[in-house]
């Protein structure tokens, strides 16, 4: 969920992946309570500026030592050495001006809760540092047999404190892996994404480039955009690797783990045979890749093929589409007109169609100007889907349909069926979020609501209705069956975001019956996305071997009273918890995650 920053430069400082060792501890309350309204009835406050600290946790995993060579954050000659005496005169001319007229614009300027760090980063929000392997984890009940392999989720972990501005989805990528085997053994890990964002900012012992959410706002995002623009100038800073955090989304794809987000293209990351994770590096598929694409590219399963979404804010085509062959081969492009830069987070596919949004929260840079925000909600926009078919070469074949007064953050799944006339009908279920912009804006009394919604889309007629499956109930970020993904599904297991942001606790939605089974973690307690990992996949001719609540549904959980993490595993059938992992260290509520088998653990790339 990020805009995409793109420059180039010639100037390559030397690479570095050492990141600190002992980063400190940033000054806020662990147990502060803020952190479940983050975006409701939100007050503002003054950003008082720190010297800027690498984050850590309050208490270090335990029996863990940081495998990162140390990088002393406070002595910046370890970089400037390597510099020609023009990139010194530069680099001190610039800072200069970060430290004399930059900081003191942002100091002056009020936060909302959306992109205030004592709000964004505090509590179970906040960072932690790497644990390396932790064997012989404490197992409750019984890990079932087809859960062997590693359950993987990113999320948001910023290595330095910010100096201004910070949004949650601008944190570093950080991966946590819990490693299931036979005879209940368990083993757990996390590392960061390695990108080279990352890389950069930890040999310079700061954080150097901009926050596309938390920090371009108004007069003082520009000139954080102008300063970075100038350092990469002048080689200070290297772009042409990218500049994305790789924080949101995780995707197994053709023996390869990859980490996103909607700024860069994504990262490579390998299971190792020990349960670690190692990142191997950008991934442009051998070349075929040379733009962003979406944290939430979807996997056909009959097909093998994944597809894939890019969005531009600053040229046109505003909007790509693409796809990759099961063997990784890269389709053409195909350009998807829009009138202007629309955030498209997620989209969804069905047999034989891509769904494709474009809703009212839109990149408007000009507002900055203004003093404003670069993303907010066009009231004057109506929302529609592009029915565009799988095969097309070009967008001559897309069907636009208005679903007015729909924004959906994220879709669950979406299919075809036939009306009771024989109209074509493309089926989608997401969950619609109202306010639109609630999650990068304030609203003062008016509490968001995410709703989980059926749209029904008539392509003949090319009428649209819009159904509430779930009414008063916050439910976000869910999951189907994989293996029926652009198939009908039965059942949706979704995320009871309630108090929001938090989500305390999972319900599986009956989408024929519109009953729904909730399985609630408890006195505070409180999980994220849950997924689901069937007993069996499609069989070899692509067909649905099992019930949509045969498996098995499984998530980190915080206990916010006795400070523990667990990995909860739950029976989908009766919703009833069948195994819980207890973990060495604590999991900060994060994003999205996968499941990736034992066996393909052992074809990785």
């Amino acid at each position: 969920m990020h805009a995409s920053l793109h420059f180039t430069t010639t100037n390559t400082p030397p690479s570095s992946s050492t990141l600190p060792k002992n980063p400190i501890q940033i000054t806020r309350s662990p147990t502060t309570q803020i952190t479940c309204k983050i975006l409701i009835n939100p007050s503002k406050k003054t950003l008082h500026q720190k010297t800027q600290k690498p984050l850590w946790p309050t208490l270090p995993p335990p029996n863990t030592k940081p495998l990162l060579p140390q990088v002393n954050p406070i002595k910046p000659n370890i970089y400037q050495s390597r510099l020609n005496p023009l990139q010194k005169l530069a680099a001190s001319l610039l800072n200069t001006i970060e430290t004399s007229l930059i900081e003191p614009l942002e100091k002056k300027q009020s936060l909302p809760k959306t992109i205030d760090p004592a709000v964004q980063i505090s509590g179970n929000f906040s960072p932690v540092q790497e644990c390396p392997v932790q064997y012989g984890l404490e197992v409750v009940g019984q890990i079932p047999d087809c859960l062997r392999g590693v359950y993987v989720r990113n999320g948001a972990n910023p290595m330095f404190e910010p100096a201004g501005g910070h949004h949650l989805f601008d944190g570093d990528g950080m991966i946590h892996a819990l490693t299931l085997g036979s005879a209940n053994r368990a083993s757990y890990s996390c590392r960061y994404t390695r990108t080279s964002r990352l890389e950069q900012e930890a040999k310079m012992g700061r954080s150097i480039f901009p926050k596309p959410i938390g920090e371009l706002h108004g007069h003082s995002g520009l000139a954080r955009l102008f300063l970075f623009m100038a350092r990469a100038a002048v080689g200070l800073v290297d772009c042409s690797r990218g500049t994305g955090v790789a924080n949101a989304g995780l995707v197994y794809f053709n023996g390869r783990l990859l980490a996103m987000s909607e700024d860069d293209l994504p990262y490579s990351v390998k299971v190792k045979g020990d349960g670690d994770l190692e990142t191997i590096g950008r991934f442009d598929f051998k070349g075929g890749l040379d733009r962003p694409m979406i944290a939430h590219p979807k996997v056909d399963a009959v097909t093998g093929e994944l597809h894939v979404l890019s969005y531009d804010v600053v040229k046109k085509p505003y909007l790509k589409y693409f796809k990759f062959g099961a063997s990784g081969t890269k389709s053409r492009d195909v350009d998807i007109t829009l009138d202007q830069p629309t955030m498209v987070h997620d989209f969804a596919i069905t047999q034989n169609y891509v769904v494709i949004p474009d809703q009212q929260v839109v990149f408007k840079l000009s507002e900055m100007i203004k003093g404003g925000s670069p993303v907010i909600y066009d009231p004057n926009k109506t929302s529609r889907f592009g029915i565009l078919p799988k095969n097309d070469v070009d967008e001559s074949g897309i069907q636009w349909i208005d679903v007015p007064n729909c924004f959906c953050f994220h879709l669950c799944n979406a299919w075809e069926e036939t009306s009771e006339v024989g109209d074509p009908i493309i089926v989608v279920i997401g969950s619609c979020m109202d306010p639109p912009d609630s999650v990068f804006k304030e609203h003062e009394n008016n509490p968001i609501r995410a709703e989980l919604t059926e749209m029904r889309m008539n392509l003949r007629t090319q009428e649209s209705s819009r159904r509430v499956l779930v009414p008063g109930l916050n439910l976000e970020v869910g999951q189907v069956n994989k293996e029926v993904v652009g198939r009908k599904s039965k059942y949706v297991y979704m995320a009871i975001t309630e108090p929001w942001p938090k989500c305390s606790g999972i319900a599986k939605v009956d989408l024929e019956t519109g009953s729904v089974t909730k399985h609630l973690y408890g006195t505070g307690r409180f999980g994220g996305e849950p997924f689901y990992v069937p007993k069996r996949k499609n069989d070899s001719m692509g067909n649905h071997v099992e019930e949509d609540d045969d498996g098995f549904i499984m998530g980190f959980v915080r206990d916010e009273v006795d400070e523990s993490s667990e990995l909860v595993i739950l029976k989908a059938s009766s919703m009833k918890q069948v195994g819980l992992v207890r973990l060495p260290a604590r999991v900060p509520y994060g994003f999205h995650g996968t499941f990736i088998s034992e066996q393909d653990l052992k074809e990785q790339a």
